[in-house]
């Protein structure tokens, strides 16, 4: 582990003494905010004219401890950065958010997910502890027990409501150089859910261990249920592919899923194999078109790229006074993750095919993780999944016309009732349109308040249900 003391220990107190500077500069009663170059928020908001907290001494990995399995990481360090670093010493996090630029802070107070969840839970499930800077300007380190539990609590999914991490201490995996992979086909949904069961309560298909689980629905009579093995060995005994896949050139990661039934790909490649199209949503871009993606330079076909041309359409509306001239009617955007029980997985995606119609979805199963001891079952009040139950979070990215004597948003307060009526949650880094009352309800509304007021007694930083609803 880095010395706390030694050169990046310094650097590190240096760049916290910068933010809390920069947090004490704000004028009283103006939005707090940081000032970061990329975002994978989906929620526009209002304009401010107040300066954002510095935070550009806070990207980086302090030290890894490979005995212990641990890494201390500054809490704007995005995962690309980190997994540059941890597969050095044959580690990974427990979870790897599936876009580059996402950053382990905003993992932890944003909620993430991938792959390894069904068995790894959420980011935040791994982190051992962390410093926290609050509304009230204090740096308190927090975690599962001492005087401040009740923030590290309530952190996950407060969306810098209650304060910002600057470092957090996380456990790591061991990792192999390749992930050998088996894309499962489904005709049917009840099929599909029975093998999300089946794999998460034995970690193995058809003999052979899983270390990650995702799937694609492309439509209710094609799902693909995509089996990952952490392996060194590059001749799988199965006949899989010898040879690692490349998607990061002209193949696309989601149109392989039905031509191949074996892939190989490493451990690297993998961890990002969503990234370079942003799932599928660089089409939108016409990226995925032969000729543009010969033309459309490797080094911009990323995430962070996609989502800037993404704020530039909410700022001028280009595409949309596009659409106007051409006689189209307007459209909603559906961009949403949610977390529906395994019971009543098919039934929502049924619905949701009738219903909402976009495809292809994401499937990502997940649990919480399993208590390591007595008494060691955590609360996440502000996120609050039953233990002991498996979800699935399903993932839809895009738009759909705005119906005839509809209104612009009906279509995800639809989501939102359907989300309700199978006993799940949606994440919140994207449009929500409950009442306070609702979403208090659902978010862990007397919790978040005691907390609120006991780290941001002033109540400096926007609240929770201005960010995620009121677009503050």
């Amino acid at each position: 582990m880095g010395d706390p003391h030694g050169p990046a220990g310094d650097r590190h107190g240096r760049a916290v003494e910068a933010l809390r500077r920069s947090y004490a500069a704000v004028p009283a009663g103006e939005p707090v905010r940081l000032a970061k170059r990329t975002s994978n928020l989906f929620r526009p908001r209002a304009a401010t004219a107040s300066p954002g907290l510095d935070v550009g001494g806070l990207t980086g990995v302090l030290g890894v401890d490979p005995v212990a399995r641990t890494a201390d990481v500054q809490g704007m360090c995005t995962y690309e950065d980190l997994v540059a670093v941890t597969l050095s010493y044959g580690l990974m996090p427990l979870v790897v958010p599936q876009l580059r630029t996402i950053t382990l802070g905003g993992a932890v107070t944003g909620l993430g997910i991938e792959s390894t969840s069904f068995r790894n839970g959420l980011p935040h499930e791994s982190v051992v502890e962390m410093d926290v800077l609050t509304g009230a300007g204090d740096l308190l380190t927090t975690g599962p027990d001492g005087p401040h539990a009740d923030l590290f609590a309530a952190f996950p999914n407060s969306l810098g409501s209650l304060g910002y991490a600057t470092r957090l201490r996380i456990e790591l995996q061991p990792v192999r150089r390749y992930v050998a992979l088996r894309n499962v086909r489904f005709t049917d949904l009840d099929a599909l859910v029975d093998a999300i069961g089946a794999v998460t309560a034995t970690r193995a298909w058809a003999g052979r261990p899983v270390d990650a689980m995702d799937g694609v629905v492309f439509a209710p009579d094609e799902a693909y249920l995509v089996l990952g093995t952490f392996t060194d060995d590059t001749h799988p005994a199965d006949g899989g592919l010898r040879r690692p896949s490349d998607y990061t050139r002209r193949e696309i990661y989601y149109r392989s899923l039905s031509r191949r039934g074996h892939d190989l790909l490493s451990s690297h490649d993998y961890l990002w194999r969503w990234d370079t199209d942003w799932f599928w949503c660089s089409r939108a871009f016409g990226a995925q078109h032969p000729v543009v993606r010969r033309l459309w330079p490797a080094r911009w076909r990323r995430s962070d790229v996609y989502h800037r041309l993404v704020r530039l359409e909410h700022r001028y509306g280009i595409a949309a006074r596009m659409g106007r001239w051409r006689g189209r009617p307007p459209r909603e955007r559906v961009v949403q993750d949610v977390e529906i029980p395994l019971v009543g997985t098919a039934d929502f995606l049924r619905w949701f095919a009738r219903e909402v119609g976009m495809a292809p979805v994401w499937l990502c199963p997940l649990r919480l993780r399993e208590p390591v001891g007595p008494g060691s079952a955590r609360v996440w009040p502000l996120y609050p999944l039953r233990r002991g139950e498996t979800y699935v979070n399903v993932g839809f990215w895009g738009s759909v016309p705005i119906a005839p004597g509809a209104a612009d948003g009906d279509v995800n307060r639809a989501v939102e009732r359907a989300v309700a009526r199978a006993g799940g949650h949606k994440s919140l880094y994207s449009d929500a349109y409950y009442d306070r009352a609702e979403f208090a309800q659902l978010y862990g509304g007397a919790v978040y308040r005691a907390v609120k007021d006991r780290y941001d007694p002033e109540h400096r930083l926007t609240g929770l249900y201005e960010k995620a609803v009121a677009r503050q």
